[in-house]
Formats: structure tokens, C-alpha cells, sequence
């Protein structure tokens, strides 16, 4: 007998075949996916029947690139280019976060991406076992760890502490089911070459992963260039910081060269299209590095930058303002970006056994997504739907590790009243921090 089976749903697999069941079924067990397949070839044997006609099932959604912690500062820094509107969010940080703090904001800011279908984001922020106690909270799987920064970050650690903080982190949270562990330095203008290297060589010592930001502005290109003599891929591969577990944030600012670099190192990219269009940092070069062969995903990045973690609309942002850009109506195209929430980012994690698609034998973290909607009908092509028609608010149940953790659109593990009421609490705090 199966823990739980899901049957009657359009099951869309999201693996290399497109594989859909129109009227499918998936059986769970032990958190895994067991059976897979037409619904009367699953059948009802299990503890847990859920029938889920006139719905869709397919893997929860991959965010590769967010700081949730930042929901708090939602809509405070506005009208800005990156440069200075950082300056200004690090004001507003130092003066707000602390470790309760920062958890109620990243609390606030997984509700939003799991309600929203998202099932795993890797995060980057301050305190990042409190960004493991926030995914918790909630019941979302995380990708985070160690911070680094050079001099005093808005965490009030100092910069010589931050491999003995990283190091504590994978012996903390390395070998847990639901947290991918790793390094994560904010960039090569904000953390020296050394560090760098030291950071990349800490993730790798313990099998984890590496994540910056990088060529996000054309402003850090020529700093990064004036610095050291190169632009920024460039930099980072000449310290041999690119490889199939290095994860790169935005990568706009780049040439010809330092594409084919990407697709020689194996390095992921990640596109974060709201934030890019928001701060007027510029249009990433999408279409040539997929047709180069770089691996590449998607991000809602902060709340801060983008206002919401709409990770839907960074997906259709992703198949359609590439296409207006170079004239090109296939110039990203619909199983291209499907595949950088699911298969591309779970390959980036190294989960590609567990995660980012339905299979036997993968982790069954899985949405339901409401097909009785009107701009749900007629559906000739889900994965169309999938990327050009949904919507976060469509996403009615979602499973993490077979477990459900919404139900109806509202969360099963967390109460989300006490979170809005104590950030509602705090928000006079909050404003004032970016005062004169």
C-alpha cells in the first residue's frame, strides 16, 4: 500500500521526453515517487487518495537565486540603478536585521514562494541558519551557507571569521535531507580574490556548492576590469572558481568569450529577469548562451528588487522579452524555459536524481495547479499553459517530500497571520532606517 496517491490529474513530468498523462496518477511512498503513470493503471491503494480532477500535477518549481530575507524591505528603495539602491538596502539591513529579524523576513518570504508552487530556492543572506529555520518553518527544501563579504557584513561578522562560520554550517546542515549546502560570496567587487578562492575551495572540500553574483551591472564590469585587468567571467575563471557546481546570479555584462568560458566550465547561470528589467541593470544575453550550451535557470532574486517572488513571472518573463529583443519568436522557447525551473536548475544542485521532474525513484515534491480557471480553457499544450498562462495564485496543493504543506492555498505547517502581524509590527522600524 502507498503513503499517498494523486489520481485523475494531467500529469506533466517535466522530463526529457515531455512525457504527459492526461488523466494520470503518481503513488508515493516514503517520500519518493513509486508509480507513475495512467490513472487506472495506478489504482487507490493507499493510505492517502487525493482526486484530483480538473488539475494539473507536475515538480514543484526551483528558485536558484533569492534573498528572502529582504520581504521586509519590500517596496522601501525605489527608482534607483543597483549601485546606489544597494548602498541604501545595506543602510536599511544594518539597522533592521538581527537573527530574529532576518528569520521573520525569510519566513515571510518562503510562505510567498511555497504558496506560489516553489518548492526549492537557494537563498543568500545574512545568518543563514536562520534561513535554514525559515524553510523549515514553512516546509520548503533550501540551498544555502556560508556568507562572505569582506569587512564587517550587515551580520556583524567580520570577514576573517567567515570560513569558520561556512565550516560550521556544513557540519550543521551538510548531510540534511532538505538543505543543499554551500558558499556563498555576495561578488568579485565586494569579496577579494583570495576569499574567493577560499570560499570555492571550502565548497568543494565538503561537496557543496558556490554562488555569486556576477557581471550583474555594467557599472561592476568596468570596476571589475579596472581592478584586475579583466571583466568579471574572466576574472573568476582565471582564479578557477567555474565549474558544474558553481552557480552565477544574472550575468548580463557579458562578451562572446566569456560565454564560451561558461559553456567550457560547465558554471550555471542564472537569469533573473524582473530584477534586471526593476533596476535597469540590462537584458542578459539568454538566447546565445543556450545556443552555446550554458546551463541556465531562473530567479525571483529579493522581494527588494523585484517587490514579489513571482517566480511565474520570471518564467514567462523568460520565454517571451528575449524574443521582442532579437526579433527571434524562438529565440527562447517554451520547453527552454520550462526546463530552467525544473530539470536545469535541479542538474544545477547537483539533485538531478531527486529533483525536477516526475519519476520513480525522485523526491516527491509536487504541486497541483487549478485548471478550472478561464484562462485555463481550451489547453491544447501544458507545458504552454506551464509557461505562458499560469499564474502563482493557480497553485492550489503542494507536496514536499510527498508531505503536504499547502492545502487550498493557505499553509498547513505555519500560521502566516503571526508572521504578517509581527512584520506589520516592525514595519514603522523598518521605514525609519532609510530616513535622514
Amino acid at each position: 500500500m502507498s503513503d499517498l496517491i494523486i489520481t485523475n490529474a494531467l500529469v506533466v513530468t517535466a522530463d526529457d521526453a515531455g512525457t504527459v498523462f492526461p488523466d494520470g496518477a503518481v503513488a508515493v511512498s516514503g517520500g519518493r515517487i513509486e508509480r507513475i503513470g495512467p490513472a487506472a493503471q495506478i489504482g487507490l491503494d493507499a493510505r492517502e487518495v487525493i482526486d484530483a480532477r480538473g488539475m494539473m500535477l507536475m515538480p514543484g518549481l526551483i528558485n536558484m537565486h533569492c534573498h528572502a530575507g529582504d520581504s521586509l524591505f519590500r517596496g522601501l528603495v525605489e527608482d534607483l540603478p543597483l549601485e546606489p539602491w544597494l548602498r541604501t538596502v545595506w543602510k536599511a539591513e544594518g539597522a533592521v536585521l538581527d537573527r530574529e529579524t532576518m528569520r521573520l523576513g525569510a519566513t515571510l518570504g518562503f510562505a510567498e514562494l511555497l504558496l506560489g508552487g516553489v518548492t526549492t530556492t537557494m537563498d543568500m543572506f545574512w545568518y543563514p541558519d536562520q534561513t535554514v529555520a525559515a524553510a523549515r518553518d514553512v516546509g520548503m527544501r533550501v540551498a544555502t551557507g556560508g556568507i562572505f563579504f569582506d569587512g564587517r557584513g550587515m551580520d556583524r561578522v567580520d570577514g576573517s571569521a567567515r570560513l569558520a562560520e561556512a565550516a560550521a554550517f556544513f557540519e550543521a546542515f551538510g548531510a540534511a535531507d532538505d538543505v543543499f549546502a554551500g558558499c556563498l560570496p555576495h561578488g568579485a567587487y565586494t569579496v577579494g580574490p583570495e576569499t574567493l578562492v577560499a570560499a570555492k575551495a571550502a565548497a568543494d572540500a565538503n561537496g557543496g556548492f558556490f554562488s555569486t553574483h556576477a557581471a550583474e551591472t555594467r557599472a561592476e564590469r568596468l570596476e571589475i576590469e579596472e581592478r584586475y585587468g579583466r571583466p568579471v567571467i574572466r576574472h573568476l575563471d582565471a582564479l578557477g572558481l567555474l565549474d558544474a557546481r558553481t552557480v552565477l546570479a544574472h550575468c548580463i555584462w557579458l562578451d562572446d568569450e566569456e560565454i564560451a568560458i561558461l559553456a567550457r566550465t560547465g558554471a550555471t547561470v542564472v537569469h533573473n529577469p524582473m530584477s534586471n528589467l526593476k533596476l535597469a541593470s540590462g537584458f542578459a544575453r539568454v538566447p546565445d548562451m543556450l545556443a552555446a550550451g550554458v546551463r541556465v535557470t531562473l530567479g525571483t532574486d529579493g522581494a527588494i528588487s523585484g517587490n514579489d517572488l513571482d517566480l511565474w513571472m520570471a518564467l514567462r518573463l523568460a520565454a517571451t522579452l528575449h524574443r521582442a529583443a532579437t526579433l527571434d519568436a524562438r529565440a527562447v522557447t517554451t520547453g527552454q524555459a520550462l526546463a530552467m525551473v525544473t530539470s536545469n536548475a535541479a542538474a544545477a544542485l547537483g539533485a538531478a536524481d531527486r529533483l525536477g521532474s516526475l519519476a520513480p525513484g525522485k523526491l516527491a515534491d509536487m504541486i497541483l495547479v487549478d485548471l478550472r480557471r478561464p484562462h485555463a480553457v481550451p489547453l491544447f499544450d501544458p507545458a504552454t499553459h506551464i509557461v505562458f498562462s499560469t499564474a502563482k495564485s493557480d497553485v492550489r496543493h503542494v507536496f514536499v517530500g510527498g508531505r503536504q504543506v499547502v492545502r487550498d492555498g493557505a499553509l498547513v505547517l505555519h500560521d502566516l497571520a503571526v508572521t504578517l502581524d509581527q512584520v506589520a509590527a516592525l514595519t514603522p522600524r523598518i521605514a525609519a532606517s532609510v530616513q535622514p
